[in-house]
């Protein structure tokens, strides 16, 4: 893990009570709300140099967004992205992957249009969705691929017990 992966933190809203909390982009567990204790979304950024400390070891999914900043169908899917993230909070983790100052990632993913959308469990991939869709159709394909991974994925509403804690 990079140094920079490592000291990185996104400032997230709390969707349930508005407090603002520092979450990291590598820990163990998922991010709680330091104020209302439910979970927070984990939204995050990565790169070559920390993708694999970033989206592969995670204890939870990871929906991973290899994306363009020239790319307007990734621009017009990224608020999407972070929705389905907050609406499953504590059980995804959204890593989003600029393909274009991350080359190499998306090499090893075999990019050959953005948006390219991928489920991880274990750094394995289990789902893959390339190009842009509708709301209703990411969420389906979202809910199909972590319906299919064994065990399942927790409950959001079940912490584990390596869970994250962060406050401002």
């Amino acid at each position: 893990m990079t140094a920079d992966a490592a000291a990185r933190r996104t400032v997230v809203t709390c969707p349930h009570c508005g407090s603002r909390n520092r979450v990291p982009s590598v820990a163990g567990g998922f991010p709680r709300c330091g104020n209302c204790r439910n979970p927070l979304p984990w939204i995050t950024d990565a790169g070559d140099d920390d993708f694999a400390a970033v989206a592969e070891q995670p204890s939870v999914p990871v929906l991973v967004d290899l994306w363009a900043t020239w790319c307007g169908p990734c621009r017009m899917v990224s608020p999407v992205l972070e929705q389905l993230a907050t609406e499953r909070a504590g059980a995804i983790k959204l890593v989003k992957v600029d393909v274009d100052r991350a080359p190499a990632t998306g090499t090893r993913f075999q990019v050959r249009a953005v948006p390219t959308l991928l489920v991880l469990r274990d750094g394995e991939v289990v789902a893959r969705q390339p190009g842009a869709a509708p709301v209703a159709t990411l969420r389906r394909w979202l809910d199909d691929a972590l319906a299919g991974l064994d065990p399942p994925v927790p409950s959001p509403s079940a912490p584990g017990p390596d869970e994250t804690e962060e406050s401002p």
